[in-house]
């Protein structure tokens, strides 16, 4: 029987297994690392105990530490949550050989399904159609080279072992071959220490389409509906809904009982999900199981009414499954949505910092939850995944769940550094999500066609006006400011998202401010009626064109936080005093976030041409090119491979080459 419960994992699945083992009776441990010492995960469990430096590799991978706290404390149980040692068959075993229940599958089903090359090939004898690859075990750049071509492009390289993305390559033709190996591998090996690669023909125009299977020990499995997880974006999920728009009754009741076969074949117990891809005639293929809870359990939660991690548990205790499959019936329609701490507009790059404003309960209403491991105050930082919290809503038909989350991410944005909250919301708005006619590798064209849902949000002339009034609102509270009500009009220059307004502020009566854009003939008469006292402000009520309406607006300082539709517009009044701008100077490389240093290319005294690679920055999943913007030779090199370095930070130095003149 489980007394204890050890959650070998961190932010919000760590908090969402502690609420239902809490919920179940049982008592919790959590495990930090020392960049997680203030979060959220670490006060809500029973005890904590911290397990090591910030990096995985010294602290949350560490499976022979993560038993000696489980010993320590007297948890006989670990949930491994998902990520890190959670489909790691040595972790499980290590912890069968210690006498502690791992929540999860067998050893041997995990090694068996865990190896995609091997799972294919037990699904290949089984008959389950898969698509077109390489599995072999000649892993020479040769013979991989050999078997691409073979195969066609474009094509995944994919590291045999673990999930989320890690190890995994699209090549669209040979020349980008040798170094998707190369990267891969590297990857791969650094996050689950092993280089094994396999190469698969991409199904192109495919949907993503995966079925949640769950077994007992008692040979009891059923399968609890798909979810559609087609809105990715460089082989990361972004959108995930349940049910799919495009599956049938009948389809998938195809693919459930090809899943339940899966599971059944290698003796699986616990939560498991079989991944297929999807072409365009609704074909489906096996792409490999991940032996886990997955990141999107939430969605199957909220159509089935059932708690999968409530029956991790009771399973991991050797009770049987509470359900026949004939019991289980899916209601309405779920969505979520992954909110990442990245800049969607600037390549998805992985952002870090403070967290300014935090406050989810604003957005709970009925049918939403929100899953998190975040807090205000608290900060992101490079070491980790960099989705942050899960924005899931539930309604009763697709139509009412879009509706539901557009409203959520409205209500529930994330302040301090850049986010993807406003590109989520394009992006279930957008007429292709709506109509259903997502693929895999949609995101990725409009990113490289520059679409318009790729472009950064503009300010629109409320926000600045808005901005404007309360600026001035601001300045008219300091004692003795010469902004006062009664002075006469004057000029405010606001920078926002790198464009600059010139407003000329005009006091009225009753507290009302003429506004009028340098330039224009046209204004807006503003009213600041109220805004809400707190740290961090709140809703700030205004009236405008005799209209009165809310927005979110936050001081950071002396930067102002403006909420529109779930884009943040930081505002900040113009200095006089012009600061030098060296983000852009070609004789310069930085770090473009905090992170480490993967690969150097370069030494001291080379000589470089424009657009060659120098240095790549790793973060949160993400590797990163810096490379020459102008042709030059190195005059030096700071840092060297695995070391951590700051946003911003610079790597490499160059002295430029002065290009000759073409002759007239």
């Amino acid at each position: 029987m489980i007394n204890k419960i050890l959650i070998a994992n961190r932010g919000e699945i760590a908090c969402r297994v502690i609420r239902t083992a809490r919920k179940l009776g049982y008592r919790t441990v959590a495990v930090y690392s020392e960049a997680d010492a203030r979060a959220p995960h670490v006060d809500l469990a029973d005890e904590a105990v911290c397990i090591g430096p910030a990096p995985a590799s010294e602290s949350y991978l560490r499976g022979e530490r993560l038993i000696e706290v489980a010993k320590q404390t007297g948890a006989n149980a670990i949930h491994p949550g998902y990520g890190f040692l959670s489909e790691n068959a040595g972790f499980a075993q290590a912890c069968a050989d210690a006498g502690v229940i791992f929540i999860g599958p067998p050893p041997e089903a995990i090694r068996v399904m865990g190896d995609k090359a091997g799972a294919k090939a037990r699904m290949i004898e089984a008959k389950v159609p898969t698509a077109p690859g390489y599995l072999g075990e000649d892993q020479s750049e040769e013979r991989l080279m050999a078997e691409a071509e073979r195969l066609g492009y474009p094509l995944l390289v994919k590291a045999v072992s673990g999930g989320g993305g890690r190890g995994m390559r699209l090549v669209h033709q040979q020349a980008d071959l040798a170094q998707a190996i190369v990267s891969a591998r590297r990857e791969a090996q650094s996050a689950f220490g092993d280089g094994t690669l396999m190469l698969e023909r991409l199904i192109l125009n495919g949907r993503h389409i995966e079925i949640q299977v769950f077994a007992d020990a008692h040979g009891n499995a059923v399968y609890v509906g798909e979810r559609d997880c087609t809105a990715q974006r460089r082989r990361q999920k972004v959108i995930e809904e349940a049910p799919s728009p495009v599956v049938s009754p009948e389809m998938r009741a195809s693919m459930g009982q090809d899943a339940v076969a899966a599971a059944l074949a290698v003796g699986y117990q616990g939560a498991g999900t079989i991944e297929f891809i999807v072409d365009d005639k609704l074909n489906y293929y096996f792409l490999e199981m991940n032996t886990r809870l997955q990141v999107e359990h939430p969605v199957t939660e909220m159509i089935s009414g059932f708690d999968l991690v409530e029956w991790q548990l009771r399973v991991a205790s050797g009770q049987p499954l509470p359900v026949k499959q004939s019991d289980i019936t899916l209601t309405g329609h779920a969505i979520e949505a992954r909110l990442y701490a990245e800049d969607p507009y600037g390549g998805f790059a992985p952002q870090t910092g403070p967290i300014h404003w935090w406050r989810p309960e604003r957005a709970l209403y009925e049918g939403v939850r929100i899953d998190d491991g975040i807090r205000e105050g608290g900060e992101v930082t490079p070491f980790y995944d960099a989705m942050v919290a899960k924005l899931i809503v539930h309604g009763r038909d697709r139509d009412d769940a879009i509706r539901r989350l557009i409203a959520v991410l409205d209500d529930a944005p994330l302040l301090g550094l850049k986010n993807n909250s406003r590109f989520l919301r394009d992006l279930v708005d957008h007429a292709t999500f709506r109509k259903g006619e997502m693929t895999t590798t949609l995101i990725d064209q409009w990113q490289e066609e520059a679409e318009p849902i790729m472009q950064r949000p503009v300010a629109s002339r409320e926000a600045v006006w808005v901005a404007a009034a309360a600026f001035g609102k601001k300045d008219a509270a300091k004692a003795g400011h010469l902004r006062s009500a009664s002075v006469a009009a004057y000029d405010l220059k606001l920078l926002v998202e790198g464009q600059t307004h010139c407003v000329r502020v005009s006091p009225g009566a009753e507290g009302t401010v003429q506004l009028r854009m340098l330039g224009e003939a046209e204004g807006a008469t503003v009213k600041i009626l109220d805004h809400e006292a707190g740290t961090a402000g709140g809703t700030l009520r205004y009236e405008i064109h005799g209209v009165r309406k809310k927005i979110l607006a936050v001081w950071v300082g002396e930067h102002l936080h403006l909420v529109m539709q779930a884009a943040a517009h930081v505002f900040s009044e113009l200095s006089p005093w012009p600061s030098q701008d060296q983000a852009n100077d070609p004789r310069r490389a930085v770090s473009p976030v905090a992170g480490v240093i993967a690969q150097v290319l370069v030494k001291a005294g080379d000589r470089v041409e424009a657009g060659q690679q120098l240095v790549s920055v790793e973060a949160m999943k993400m590797e990163m090119w810096l490379c020459a913007q102008a042709p030059g030779v190195v005059k030096a090199v700071s840092g060297s491979t695995g070391d951590q370095v700051q946003a911003q930070a610079l790597i490499v130095e160059l002295d430029l080459i002065e290009t000759e003149a073409k002759e007239s």
